[in-house]
């Protein structure tokens, strides 16, 4: 596939499962709109018809998942997402939110499941077309946050996964923070308005 100079922005959120991801896309995405710029809020694993069946598939708990099989899987819906939604949208001019990105398959498949860092590494290059994001923000909340905010609903597989797995995840995270190019992390127990102020501020060299 051919990846043309694009023009846009992309913007990512991540952070473990209940970090207020998809509350502070909204809200961004909205903010940005009024302010006259274009915006696509989009999500992984997802954002088009085929991705979001094979979000299904990934979230469902009643299959039991290889880490290869998952990992593989993740990257396949990442190839389409990109391909059908995030290059064009960039080269268009628009500013693209995402819930997650090549970020989430380090943390999850690689520090949670133990799957080599370098080969993830060189799989998200191949999937995304080494589309990298403008801006990554991780959210980041402790354990106790997870339970609060989980009661009212039930779990997929991922957020079904073990505290130890969870804990993994979010040190990945954490580390990942500190040495990912263009990575800011920030505390995802902040009120909502607060920390909405804190992503339009770091957003704002995207809406000028």
């Amino acid at each position: 596939m051919s990846v043309k100079r694009r023009k846009g922005a992309f913007i990512v959120l991540e952070g473990p499962d209940k970090s207020g991801k998809s509350t502070q896309a909204a809200l961004l995405a909205r903010a940005l709109r009024a302010q006259g710029r274009e915006v696509i809020h989009t999500r992984e694993p997802g954002g088009t018809s085929f991705a979001e069946k094979i979000r299904a598939i990934l979230l469902d708990k009643r299959h039991k998942v290889e880490p290869m099989a998952e990992l593989l899987l993740y990257e396949a819906a990442r190839a389409q997402h990109t391909a059908e939604v995030v290059l064009p949208a960039l080269r268009a001019g628009k500013i693209v939110i995402s819930e997650r990105y090549t970020l989430a398959t380090l943390a999850y498949q690689g520090f949670a499941r133990g799957l080599a860092l370098p080969v993830i590494r060189r799989l998200n290059a191949i999937a995304s077309f080494d589309t990298k994001a403008d801006l990554t923000v991780v959210l980041d909340i402790p354990e106790p946050s997870f339970k609060t905010r989980d009661r009212k609903r039930r779990l997929d597989r991922l957020e079904s996964e073990p505290v130890t797995f969870r804990r993994k995840v979010r040190e990945g995270y954490k580390r990942l923070a500190r040495r990912e190019p263009a990575c800011v992390l920030l505390d995802g127990t902040l009120p909502v308005e607060v920390l909405h102020r804190k992503l339009l501020l770091l957003s704002r060299r995207f809406s000028s």
